[in-house]
């Protein structure tokens, strides 16, 4: 039987505002604010699929994003 991957993956530009296209991604924080957050390990960490690209998985940013806001309400 072959199960095929769902796995999910989300650049940089899909989690926050893309400077290109002025759209906000998962989070309304400016790229430099995300490469902040991973580089202090406080958001998931990337996964390096080639020189030029990387990527981290949607279900990690997902919970991380939620985790943000219920900090954020309580």
């Amino acid at each position: 039987m072959h199960t095929e991957s769902t796995q999910k993956y989300l650049r940089a530009s899909e989690i926050a505002r893309n400077r290109k296209t002025g759209q906000h991604g998962i989070l309304s924080i400016a790229p430099a604010t995300w490469w902040a957050w991973v580089k202090a390990g406080k958001a998931p960490q990337p996964i390096k699929l080639s020189p030029g690209v990387t990527v981290w998985r949607s279900d990690d940013v997902r919970a991380f994003a939620e985790s943000l806001a219920k900090n954020v309400k309580s």
